[in-house]
């Protein structure tokens, strides 16, 4: 797979999650802006792979800015930086001197098999890769995208944060043809840090573990200011999870479109899950219900392998 994210802390877990994952093979990363501006979310992607002794995985710069439109951060849930919370060492490597999407074209065109594509941030670099290179079409898998909802929204009442900061690139990825997963705010509220897992994550030997806790701490407090949630939904990592144990997640196919020009509703994700409009065709597998027990059993088991393989 390829990961395109806005480190972010869930999406810092995520990319645990897929380097602590044995059947998950991470081709490369792709940054884009998002939770926080495109120079942090880079330098936070490289802390991370360097915090999981992963400093080989490449690392190329994508959009700092959605398609059209103004720039939309934030900043407001994971602070100035980006993942504020515990200090992280100064990264190990640089990223390359393509930018993002030029990695995923040609991480595409080179691979021996279709490769799946996860966004866990704005969805920009896909989109342009989609518009720009469309001969990749058939070396993907699939898309699967932590966005929208199949509810309401978190950056506005309708609109989740990432539909919201470019809906025009998702516009052009569910246009496209290609496979496509929705993992939606009605799924990931169901991926609750509780204290029991901030526990676990705390008590385990390693810096990994107890590094994954911290971010839940800040990220926790966020969410509780912002939305009067007791405990944060660890968005990102359910699109990882959904890779490695098919079983974690239902699904239900539909149609799904982003709305572009609402007064009040830009980002909104409209999802058909009745077949109110029979003459569009489903282009989505939504996600539905998340076991959250073995969610949190596959996060948690690969923060510890990665923890316990880098202890002296």
């Amino acid at each position: 797979m390829l990961l395109d994210c806005d480190p972010g802390h869930d999406d810092a877990v995520a990319i645990l999650l897929a380097l602590g994952s044995p059947q998950i093979r991470l081709l490369g990363v792709t940054t884009t802006f998002g939770n926080c501006a495109i120079e942090d979310a880079t330098r936070n992607a490289l802390q991370i792979l360097k915090l999981a002794g992963r400093a080989d995985v490449p690392v190329a710069v994508g959009a700092a800015g959605p398609l059209s439109g103004e720039v939309h951060l934030g900043n407001y849930v994971h602070g100035a930086s980006g993942l504020d919370g515990p200090e992280l060492p100064a990264p190990q490597a640089k990223p390359l001197d393509i930018d993002a999407v030029e990695l995923l074209r040609r991480t595409l065109s080179e691979a021996n098999a279709p490769v799946t594509v996860v966004a866990t941030g704005p969805i920009t670099n896909v989109g342009r890769l989609l518009r720009d290179h469309p001969d990749v079409v058939p070396q993907i898998a699939e898309v699967i995208f932590m966005g929208g909802s199949t509810e309401r929204g978190n950056h506005t009442p309708t609109a989740e944060f990432n539909t919201f900061a470019d809906p025009e690139a998702l516009d052009i990825v569910l246009r496209s043809g290609v496979p496509v997963r929705m993992v939606g705010l009605n799924l990931t509220h169901q991926a609750l840090a509780t204290p029991d897992v901030v526990r676990r994550m705390s008590t385990m030997p390693h810096t990994v573990g107890q590094t994954s806790a911290a971010w839940m701490g800040f990220f926790g407090d966020s969410y509780n200011r912002l939305w009067e949630f007791d405990a944060p939904p660890v968005h990102d990592p359910c699109t990882i999870a959904a890779l490695i144990d098919p079983s974690v997640i239902e699904w239900r196919g539909a149609f799904i479109a982003v709305e572009l020009d609402g007064t009040w509703t830009r980002g909104t994700t409209v999802v058909d899950l009745y077949d109110r409009y029979p003459e569009q065709p489903r282009n989505a597998q939504v996600a539905m219900r998340l076991d959250a027990d073995r969610y949190w059993d596959l996060v948690l088991g690969a923060i510890d392998r990665l923890g316990t393989l880098g202890r002296p």
